[in-house]
């Protein structure tokens, strides 16, 4: 539970690093809250068919758990030692029935989530959540309405070959859990399809890509991101006043639609249009998509991932949209048509001006400039107009991301840089070879190298800003859910999990280095060891709980996956400012080394599953004084001296 020494208040920026109250360094280490917010509860989640038809009636209360069961997760989650959630939601779950319709039963839920987090000692930033626009285009995010208010019928995306839908492609009368109609992390190929690209164009230059292009007497741009908005506003208004609740993600992993490419362009392999690695699916051109979407058929290279080297490659051709399906609603005309991008010819159509997605009258068009920048600052602006010291945690499109792309700057005041990273041949192939010796050092170097990445996107900020990982983590369902099966024949001990606790370790153990904040992705209350089922969304299974490892309730360890990979020890409050961190899992030792404040208190995490006997623990290069809460799972020094000071802890048997 929260403590009365202020652990749980609210937190500000200072340069790189957060500060509570105290002025102490504070490490977020913390956990996405849940994945199975993406879909209604209880029965939206995509292990069962849907034609979205109920888009205006779902619910979403009872995600990421219903309220009778909350204290025994947030305490669970505690007990782990998280110290941060960034709790999930999404534009559909607050404004399904329609513009302006707010879903107020469902925000009153959200908030009593946010406010029992905080009963047991847990900050919270709000995560807006969307993958590849909304649910109706393969991910999660938007409300179905606002396609119909662009002008674009969902129930036609699966048969025009414009989405990459599960509910649409998956055959759920077949045993088959693994299917090659919808390939595992397939989802990803709808970022190179033209329903979700339509949608991120409008969103972030619909101004001035189509300016003439309004709906309810607003530009599309405007409507769209008024709504989306509007909805965080409505958030705001309920957890203002819960001082653990520290900010905002402005919008998870956004797309980039056609933005920056010429009407013919085809993006095949990192180029100088877009030096990011190609995604999976389809390689159309922009001016392909748009002809699927007025009912033209199209043929395109197709691209899929090479398990040897992992990285995409053009397998062959694929035809799409053999109905010739047209996708716009009846009357309603292609807004980039009427705006003199194309226009149709014959059987196929033709580029009226080759650079529209490219560049206006007016200049260039930069996604990252001229959309994201501004959008940045107008979350900032909507929701500290609530409470003006909330922090924003923003970030980009992870691919480029991951790649060095900068942020857009200048960025608003407070602001953190809470990119994602992942292990991409482990997400992709779901497979991770235990590395021993010089070859885990290797793999743990490389984790390193990529953090810096990622870190890096704030080094244009002046005065620097923290890093946040805002998402990293593992597939449990490794090598076709070998650990299912090993859970299911009995097996219990620490082999049942190896590969991925060695996995988690490592990661933490990089995160270390850099002394990186994290939320890892993520814990989902209603998880089953079931490769159609996972964490409920699009078959992934990245959860650190499942309902089919909860064997014991009275044991807080009880459902956990692979705790000993992530429940470890860190410096959750360093009275001064924390140097370096490092924790050997194999002798259970840890080194703190801070630049102390006299009189300071530090808090350092002590988890008893690597110290079930308590810890034993020496000071040097400054006096201080410690206390083991074995309960509370807490080690407190008390520092008597300013200066740096080195905190060692072992096990009480260790040699």
């Amino acid at each position: 539970m929260a403590n009365e020494d202020g652990r749980v208040g609210r937190l500000a920026v200072d340069g790189p690093v957060f500060r509570d109250q105290a002025g102490r360094h504070v490490i977020l280490r913390g956990v996405n809250l849940g994945g199975d917010c993406k879909v209604p509860w209880p029965d939206g989640g995509t292990d069962r068919p849907s034609d979205f038809s109920d888009h205006r009636t779902i619910s979403f209360i009872g995600r990421p758990f219903p309220l009778a069961e909350a204290d025994t997760h947030l305490a669970r989650l505690a007990h782990w030692g998280f110290n941060c959630l960034r709790l999930l939601t999404t534009w559909e779950a607050i404004e399904h029935a329609g513009p302006g319709q707010y879903d107020a039963d469902y925000l009153d839920y959200y908030a009593e989530i946010c406010a029992r987090a905080g009963r047991f000692g847990l900050h919270v930033f709000v995560d807006f959540h969307q993958d590849v626009w909304s649910r109706m285009s393969g991910g999660d995010g938007a409300p179905g309405w606002a396609f119909e208010a662009v002008g674009l019928d969902f129930r036609q995306f699966h048969r025009a070959d414009v989405a990459h839908i599960m509910q649409a492609q998956y055959d759920y009368a077949s045993p088959e859990r693994r299917q090659d109609a919808y390939p595992q992390m397939s989802w990803g190929g709808n970022h190179r399809l033209p329903a979700n690209a339509v949608m991120w164009s409008l969103f972030w230059a619909g101004k001035r890509l189509t300016p003439d292009f309004r709906i309810e007497g607003v530009n599309v741009q405007d409507y769209l991101q008024q709504a989306y908005i509007g909805c965080l506003e409505q958030v705001a208004l309920r957890v203002r006043d819960m001082p653990h609740v520290i900010g905002f993600d402005t919008l998870n992993e956004p797309g980039l639609g056609w933005l920056g490419y010429p009407m013919n362009y085809r993006h095949v392999a990192p180029d100088a249009v877009n030096p990011v690695a190609p995604r999976v699916g389809p390689a159309l051109t922009p001016l392909e998509g748009l002809l699927l979407l007025r009912g033209m058929t199209v043929e395109a290279p197709r691209l899929l991932r090479n398990i040897e080297t992992g990285r995409t490659e053009i397998t062959g051709n694929v035809t799409l949209n053999s109905d010739r399906q047209p996708v716009w609603l009846p009357g309603r005309e292609c807004p980039f048509e009427a705006a003199g991008a194309y226009r149709l010819e014959g059987d196929g159509g033709i580029a009226l001006r080759e650079d529209y997605f490219q560049a206006d009258a007016g200049g260039s068009i930069d996604v990252y400039r001229d959309g994201m920048g501004p959008f940045f600052h107008g979350v900032a602006d909507a929701v500290r107009a609530h409470r003006k010291d909330w922090l924003l945690f923003v970030e980009i499109d992870p691919f480029a991301g991951m790649s060095g792309r900068p942020l857009p700057t200048p960025l608003p005041e407070a602001s953190v840089n809470a990119g994602h990273w992942y292990d991409v041949r482990t997400l992709f192939f779901k497979t991770f070879d235990t590395p021993v010796g010089e070859a885990q050092a290797a793999v743990r170097d490389r984790y390193v190298r990529e953090l810096g990445v990622v870190e890096g996107l704030a080094d244009a900020q002046p005065g620097g800003m923290p890093t946040l990982i805002g998402e990293f983590g593992i597939p449990f369902d490794l090598d076709e859910g070998a650990a299912y099966e090993a859970w299911a024949a009995g097996e219990r001990g620490r082999d049942v999990w190896g590969p991925h606790s060695t996995a988690l370790g490592l990661m933490y153990d990089a995160m270390d280095r850099r002394l990186l904040n994290s939320t890892l992705w993520n814990y989902t209350a209603s998880n089953r060891n079931d490769l159609l089922i996972g964490d409920g969304w699009n078959q992934e299974d990245l959860s650190i709980f499942s309902l089919d490892q909860l064997e014991d309730p009275a044991d807080p360890n009880s459902g956990g996956r692979a705790v000993e990979g992530f429940c470890r020890p860190y410096a959750q409050h360093a009275g001064g400012t924390i140097r370096s961190f490092a924790f050997d899992r194999d002798t259970g030792r840890f080194e703190l080394d801070i630049d102390a404040l006299e009189g300071a208190q530090t808090i350092v995490y002590v988890p008893a599953i690597h110290y079930p006997d308590g810890v034993e623990v020496s000071t040097g290069g400054g006096a201080a004084e410690w206390d083991f809460d074995r309960a509370a799972q807490r080690l407190t020094i008390v520092h008597g001296e300013a200066g740096p000071t080195t905190i060692r802890g072992a096990r009480p048997d260790a040699p």
